[in-house]
């Protein structure tokens, strides 16, 4: 699930696009290049869509990373990046429900001039969204969903066979987060009981299930197995029962909306221990929903702020003015959306654009990736998981998540 802040603006479209020609989406010339010549736009416009949260409780998740893609459009058609076409970014809000994107996957894919899919944040949502979209050979980049069935199918660990050849990820999965998260808890925060609770859901379970197995292979003892509601706001009941088993440390696989208030009720009962969760909780606002000093998370990649990679995306995201933080996927949806504009690119450079023979070369070009993104290098496996394997750990200071220094690395088991 999810990720840092990064980027900005960079120039932005010069000049109007106009619709012409009947039956078509050919438009005169838009935008500008190098020197401030205008882009050639003649051949029409392709559409970038994304499927993520822009309302409710994960918008602040969903927001950043629909300006991070954003961006990337608009810095792709003040380049010319793919010449004869102007790219349109269009953004679908899920509210991080399955049925919803569902809805919006279905949107797009209707759409002939749609190239590629940028998204989404849920795992849940993506189990929806992805049949959806492979029926019509549109290209699915998440820069945010973790759970390993997404892209090796129901036996991930023992079986891997991968679902559809037109999904793939920069975030990398739960199989390495899970157990990453309870290597640092285990071996270097020094937890031994540890109440394990999730949501239920399959970002939530499959990375809490990670956790605990690999917590009780360091030697830990699981003293609760839970689980509450996402949209639960009480959590006394829970509380209760693990209190009396004298935990050292709460481990929840789930999103903020809840981790939040959780950590402050724990503390409200005397339980004065860490939380720790995984990517779904890496926002301001798990803190300012009752997260504690102290309260851990990991998190997919590196600090955007410590890569040198992504030093241009924060300046030109700030630039841009956008009115919400690129939040914790900010950098992998910018390099998601990133690598669908290569791919198009590569795809219309040996004729007209046309969904049936383009988009499957798209997805070619996407499995062939190999770019320097602002997350760091992007390539992807047989499977179409990014083969960076990187994560950190985070600690609440003041308001926010600050990396803990020395734990960006990747799992080991």
């Amino acid at each position: 699930m999810t990720r840092r802040r990064t980027i900005a603006a960079a120039a932005i479209l010069a000049g109007a696009l106009a619709l012409t020609a009947c039956g078509t989406n050919r438009q005169e010339a838009s935008g500008t290049g190098a020197g401030g010549a205008s882009c050639d736009t003649s051949k029409g416009t392709l559409v970038i869509g994304m499927v993520a949260p822009l309302s409710g409780n994960l918008s602040a998740l969903g927001l950043g990373m629909s300006h991070s893609a954003d961006l990337a459009v608009k810095q792709a058609n003040a380049a010319c990046t793919v010449p004869g076409y102007a790219l349109k970014f269009q953004a679908e809000d899920d509210q991080a429900t399955p049925q919803v994107a569902g809805q919006a996957a279905t949107k797009l894919s209707s759409d002939d001039n749609v190239v590629g899919v940028v998204g989404t944040l849920n795992s849940s949502t993506s189990q929806t969204v992805q049949p959806i979209l492979a029926g019509k050979n549109i290209v699915q980049i998440s820069p945010a969903n973790t759970n390993p069935t997404l892209t090796l199918g129901d036996q991930p660990t023992t079986a891997p066979k991968r679902p559809f050849a037109s999904y793939f990820r920069v975030a990398t999965t739960d199989l390495i987060q899970g157990p990453f998260g309870a290597n640092y808890l285990v071996q270097k925060a020094g937890k031994k009981n540890i109440a394990v609770i999730d949501d239920g859901k399959t970002y939530g379970a499959g990375l809490a299930d990670q956790f605990a197995k690999q917590a009780e292979k360091l030697g830990a003892k699981v003293v609760a197995r839970e689980k509450v509601g996402e949209k639960d706001t009480d959590f006394n009941g829970v509380i209760t029962k693990i209190r009396a088993l004298n935990p050292d440390a709460v481990y929840y696989g789930g999103e903020y909306p809840v981790a939040g208030p959780l950590s402050k009720q724990l503390a409200g009962q005397g339980l004065n221990i860490p939380v720790m969760g995984g990517d779904g909780i890496v926002d301001p606002k798990f803190v300012a929903l009752g997260g504690r000093e102290g309260d851990l998370a990991t998190n997919v990649g590196a600090p955007a702020e410590s890569l040198p990679s992504a030093a241009k995306f924060l300046s030109d995201y700030k630039a841009a003015n956008y009115a919400d933080p690129f939040g914790a996927y900010g950098a992998f949806t910018f390099d998601a959306t990133n690598v669908i504009i290569q791919a198009v690119k590569k795809a219309v450079a040996s004729g007209a654009y046309s969904a049936d023979t383009t988009r499957p070369a798209i997805v070619k070009a996407v499995q062939d990736t190999k770019i320097d993104g602002a997350g760091g290098p992007i390539s992807f496996d047989q499977y179409g998981d990014t083969t960076n394997k990187v994560l950190t750990v985070y600690t609440v200071k003041g308001n926010d998540f600050a990396p803990v220094e020395g734990s960006t690395g990747s799992f080991q088991g």
